[in-house]
């Protein structure tokens, strides 16, 4: 008698686990226990919620285990002030939308204002004015006539990243007098402080000897510092960079 139930027993197992498995899908797609109710966005400061909120397009009552978090994400991140987007599901009916938006660091002559742009050269804003502390970037790499670049090319440019990467290696102190910045490629860039100071910086490479040098030549009172190759760092006036000193 014993051995004739087995196959009643894993016949009712099988349907048991069945059963279980068609609960678990309907309760996910078909009933109303977890769907999306709610949709929260945070670490957004210069776009709307709203704007996010429409690029994400969830649609309210979608079951939650539909909602494609990266497809979503792909959808926020569209809109150009934000740099990335994180979604995710909150069970039982949430979704919240983390964005970290794009940080301007850099302004850009823009007819009687200035367009701000990020590390990647992406237009974040438009003013009226600079902002207090933000250095103008430049495409001519003369103090007497500095050009706004063409913006369709600052996005992506290896130029600009160079350019923001080095404002960071610059001291504090030397940060502080620039006024604006030449980037014609990601191993040109120029510096122009106040006092009429230019300081052909070159690429992002050997940052440590370039301020070094710095530091020390400036107290020469020069007004032309080329640290390209901080090896051979030159010296000189302005319009004639001739004195030279070989790094020690």
């Amino acid at each position: 008698m014993t051995g004739n139930g087995r196959p009643w027993k894993a016949a009712f197992f099988a349907l048991t686990a069945a059963a279980i498995v068609a609960g678990a899908v309907w309760a996910l797609l078909g009933s109303s226990l977890f769907v999306v109710r709610s949709v929260t966005v945070t670490g957004n400061h210069l776009v709307p919620t709203a704007e996010v909120l429409q690029a994400a397009d969830i649609k309210p009552g979608t079951p939650l285990v539909r909602i494609n978090a990266a497809a979503v994400a792909r959808r926020v991140e569209r809109i150009t002030q934000i740099q990335t987007a994180r979604v995710s599901r909150h069970w039982p009916d949430a979704v919240v939308i983390t964005v970290q938006e794009r940080t301007p660091v850099l302004a850009v002559a823009a007819g009687q204002g200035y367009v701000l742009i990020d590390k990647f050269g992406v237009a974040v804003s438009r003013v009226a004015r600079r902002p207090p502390g933000m250095v103008v970037l430049s495409w001519s790499p003369s103090p007497a006539a500095p050009s706004a670049p063409a913006l369709a090319s600052l996005r992506g440019s290896p130029a600009v990243l160079a350019a923001v990467t080095v404002l960071h290696q610059l001291p504090p102190r030397i940060l502080g007098l620039v006024r604006w910045l030449s980037a014609p490629s990601a191993s040109a860039v120029t510096l122009d402080l106040r006092g009429g100071i230019t300081i052909q910086w070159g690429g992002t490479d050997r940052p440590a000897a370039k301020a070094a040098e710095l530091t020390i030549l400036m107290r020469t009172n020069a007004t032309y510092y080329d640290l390209s190759d901080p090896g051979t760092v030159v010296t000189g006036r302005a319009s004639e960079p001739s004195q030279g000193r070989a790094a020690g």
